[in-house]
């Protein structure tokens, strides 16, 4: 299928469909005149990749889960490191998270009324 065909499938932009494909996610063949030619599996990647973007995971992680994940979910056969890869990036996403709590207890901290000063 076309790029435009793929892009109506999985409601993802051409621009966005050829970035995928740069970094890796997609593959497509070449036809003839030169145009993206994509197999009826790309739908299934398309939206396998929008989920695991929607995760927060990057593109570099993505590329490199991407052979063990089954279904559109998708849920993951925990082929060699992808149990590994997927811990570390939840453990860094505790990290963001208490790391965002601390600046939101500081941030709230300034919204506070000053305590008066002893008369």
């Amino acid at each position: 299928m076309l790029i435009g065909e793929l892009s109506r499938r999985t409601g993802v932009s051409p621009r966005l469909l050829r970035y995928y494909e740069e970094q890796g996610l997609l593959e497509a063949g070449r036809g003839p005149n030169g145009y993206r030619d994509y197999d009826e599996d790309t739908v299934l990647t398309v939206r396998q990749v929008r989920a695991l973007l929607a995760a927060g995971l990057s593109t570099e992680v993505i590329r490199a889960v991407l052979p063990c994940a089954r279904g559109e979910a998708p849920q993951f056969e925990m082929c060699v490191d992808v149990r590994a890869i997927l811990g570390r990036e939840l453990a860094a996403t505790d990290e963001r998270i208490d790391h965002l709590r601390r600046s939101r207890g500081t941030l709230a901290g300034y919204l506070s009324p000053a305590p008066e000063p002893p008369s």
